[in-house]
């Protein structure tokens, strides 16, 4: 299959990617044949997934303009995926014009797409690089000159750290880089879980393993304790809807519907 002009020549079209069948459930442009047919399946399985993606876009949507409003300015969105309406560098940088953001992503289609979109954008960038590789996303987003981890910093993993598995020891990760941060940043994390979930929803996340990065279903529990020591913001971790929404009428009777549990904690400053 001949990968069309622009795009890197290692991607591999003979297998759906998760970020641009993520794309296409977000209404994004983004996306192969083989992308698509992968998430028609799913739809089929679950008819509210695409309903369950926007959940998750306007639950880091409304924590960025929590981290806004706590001062912070510079953010790290580690599997930030291809861009579509709404992405971190847009709610931002309306708000702060001088808000600093590095993207980064394991999908050479989403790397390639971002940087594209962000041409002429001086406080963006994007890494090629696997959440993994916590140590190399460190290192690579202060070189980039527009992450001073000297001071708080936002780091975002919206819908990213389900695609670790326990083997490669996601806790571990997250601890790098909670160790990186200084007093005052954010963790934000949304996260697939099993729990409150119908048969059908888990019989299409299992679909996942044909892409290159299978979802890890987990526990609140579990998820909970990937943000370590640091200090959960209310209403602590809780289904997407549930965290903090503009309106009370924009959580249903069913908010469990959506599939993950997402939240936000910070890393209080000592007292002296």
């Amino acid at each position: 299959m001949r990968v069309p002009d622009g795009l890197p020549t290692e991607i591999d079209l003979a297998r759906p990617s998760a970020a641009r069948v993520y794309d296409y459930f977000l209404g994004g442009a983004h996306n192969f044949e083989i992308d698509r047919q992968l998430a028609e399946q799913i739809a089929a399985m679950t008819p509210n997934l695409a309903a369950t993606m926007r959940a998750g876009r306007e639950f880091l949507r409304r924590a960025v303009r929590v981290l806004l409003d706590a001062g912070i300015d510079q953010f790290l969105d580690i599997g930030s995926g291809i861009p579509t309406v709404g992405n971190v560098h847009e709610v931002a940088q309306r708000v702060n014009p001088q808000a600093r953001i590095v993207y980064a992503d394991i999908d050479p289609v989403a790397v390639s797409h971002s940087r594209e979109l962000l041409a002429g954008n001086d406080l963006t960038a994007v890494l090629h690089a696997d959440l993994r590789d916590a140590e190399r996303i460190i290192a690579e987003a202060r070189a980039t000159g527009l992450i001073d981890f000297d001071r708080p910093v936002g780091i975002l993993l919206a819908g990213v750290v389900h695609f670790v598995p326990a083997a490669d020891r996601p806790g571990e990760l997250l601890g790098t880089l909670r160790a990186a941060a200084a007093p005052g940043s954010f963790l934000v994390i949304s996260h697939s879980t099993f729990e409150d979930q119908p048969q059908e929803m888990l019989d299409a996340q299992r679909l996942s393993a044909r892409t290159d990065t299978e979802i890890t279903l987990r526990s609140r529990a579990e998820i909970t304790g990937f943000f370590g020591d640091w200090t959960l913001l209310a209403p602590g971790v809780v289904h997407m809807p549930r965290w903090r929404p503009d309106a009370p009428g924009d959580v249903d009777d069913h908010p469990e519907r959506f599939g993950a549990f997402g939240g936000v904690a910070t890393h209080a400053r000592s007292a002296g």
